[in-house]
């Protein structure tokens, strides 16, 4: 300051300033005057830039004083100003020179009395129950014994062992902890993240996903509670698709958590109750069910047993049931001999009655009726129409037979063509053409000789041409004439040898 008296303009008394040198100077007396302070007020607008910086206004009746959070202060915040909600404020003042305003950097935020937190802890509990999250139509029921079971909570803390402790007493399960903080500002992002983690899990995975999620916390103040007061966890909790029990705080706390979770439990440890049966009370109920069945089917096999031996001492004896038949057959057997005899007797009178009524002339008059009957049946008897059927299939018996032939010899026909094509074509391929135009074949033997190597090497060689073959080497040689070819129209003349001029060396060729 001492440097900017110096040199003052002549004729002047005020000594003069740059707007930098200004700006500088009040800011460096801001922050020098007031340091590090505490302001207390009601939040007005808040606006969050994508930068991640937090910009927000703490007023009163009067004044209003601008407010900067950066983004690197912004997760250590223990509460978020929102609009509303009266706070206490600690940071330090400072002035922005470039459009010469002042504002507090605010490094702390807390809320000025319980008072503020109840009443925006009632704002927040009454917009998610309008938005149904409170609804009971949408708890989901707990698992009656669950194999695993997921717990949010802090690992260092005697909330876990709580629960752990009560588990193992009463009926033993797998655990998957996720550690998170239980207070502070963390608390709240990192509760809501371990509910979204253990919801993405696969079931039956290398990481398996949990039947039931305990999110449990000691007890405290409201302040230390204030994490599961937060927007962001009671929304993961009515998001979650596994039952969740909320056991934070003692009994008597209550957080918004507890209104959303599909169960709240008071304690951790009642918590731990809910979760799972007792292992020795299913014991002894099963045995006691046990014996229930064996006594209830040992009475009602000794029931029927008894009903059994009362309807058998109503039924008759079988001697009883029988006397009355035997005595039936008894009677009918002594009548039987008498009857038959009467029978055979009546029976051979009817049959002398019978006889003594046909006479001779009696059966020849019958034949005679019989036979006049059966001539005239024959007179009207006619054979044209089996005639005229009879003639008609033989008709077409014999159109079927003209046309059986016909196939027949087309058959034949198409076979012998394609016979004679065939030989045609095997003619075709065959070596013996290829001898026809001037080749021979060469054999030592019966093996093929293809070059002068092997006619050095042989002794004696058979050379086949198109009209025979000739031997040369060997005890002797002979000469075989091809046999005549079976179809005269293909034979070709064979090419007469040209006579030997005295003097010349013959050509084996």
């Amino acid at each position: 300051m001492s440097d900017l008296l110096d040199d003052p303009t002549p004729g002047q008394n005020a000594p003069e300033f740059s707007v930098s040198e200004i700006s500088g100077e009040v800011k460096r007396t801001l922050e020098g005057t007031f340091g590090r302070i505490r302001v207390k007020g009601e939040v007005g607008r808040v606006f969050k830039a994508r930068s991640g910086h937090l910009y927000y206004d703490i007023k009163d009746d009067r004044s209003v004083l601008a407010c900067t959070t950066w983004k690197g202060q912004v997760s250590k915040l223990a509460v978020v100003p929102e609009e509303g909600l009266e706070v206490v404020v600690t940071g330090r003042l400072t002035a922005f020179g470039a459009q010469s305003k002042y504002n507090m950097n605010v490094e702390e935020v807390a809320v000025a009395g319980q008072g503020a937190l109840m009443a925006l802890l009632e704002k927040r509990k009454t917009q998610l129950q309008s938005e149904g999250l409170f609804a009971p139509e949408r708890k989901k029921p707990l698992p009656y014994l669950p194999q695993i079971i997921g717990v949010v909570t802090s690992p260092s803390g005697a909330v876990i062992r709580d629960i752990l402790h009560r588990l193992r007493d009463r009926f033993p399960r797998k655990v998957l902890v996720w550690p998170v903080a239980v207070q502070g500002s963390n608390c709240a992002p990192e509760v809501a993240r371990a509910i979204d983690g253990f919801n993405s899990l696969s079931p039956g995975g290398a990481l398996p996903r949990p039947d039931l999620i305990i999110v449990a916390r000691g007890g405290g103040s409201i302040e230390d509670l204030w994490g599961f007061n937060e927007e962001a966890v009671a929304r993961a909790v009515a998001a979650s698709d596994i039952p969740l029990i909320s056991a934070v705080g003692h009994e008597t706390d209550t957080t918004l958590i507890d209104y959303v979770s599909d169960l709240r439990a008071p304690t951790p440890t009642a918590a731990a109750e809910h979760a799972v049966p007792v292992r020795l009370e299913l014991l002894g109920w099963v045995e006691n069910q046990s014996a229930r069945m064996a006594h209830a089917t040992t009475r009602a096999v000794q029931l029927r047993r008894q009903r059994l031996g009362d309807l058998a001492r109503a039924l008759p004896k079988p001697d009883t049931l029988l006397e009355s038949p035997r005595q039936r057959l008894d009677r009918v057997s002594d009548r039987l001999p008498n009857a038959l005899i009467a029978g055979v007797q009546k029976r051979k009178l009817t049959l002398s009655e019978r006889a003594a009524s046909l006479r001779p002339a009696t059966l020849r008059g019958l034949v005679e009726r019989r036979r006049d009957r059966l001539n005239n049946l024959a007179s009207r008897l006619s054979l044209r129409p089996i005639e005229q059927d009879a003639r008609r299939k033989r008709d077409a018996l014999d159109q079927i037979a003209n046309r059986l032939d016909a196939a027949q010899t087309a058959r034949i026909q198409r076979q012998r063509d394609r016979l004679m094509a065939t030989g045609r074509q095997l003619e075709i391929l065959s070596y013996k053409a290829t001898l026809s135009r001037g080749y021979a074949v060469v054999r030592d033997g019966k093996t093929l000789v293809t070059d002068t190597a092997g006619a050095k090497g042989a002794q004696a060689l058979s050379i086949e041409f198109a009209d025979g073959i000739t031997e040369i080497g060997g005890a002797s040689s002979a000469e075989t004439k091809a046999p005549a070819p079976s179809n005269p129209a293909t034979a070709k003349p064979a090419n007469p040898k040209p006579p030997k001029t005295p003097g010349e060396q013959g050509s084996l060729f």
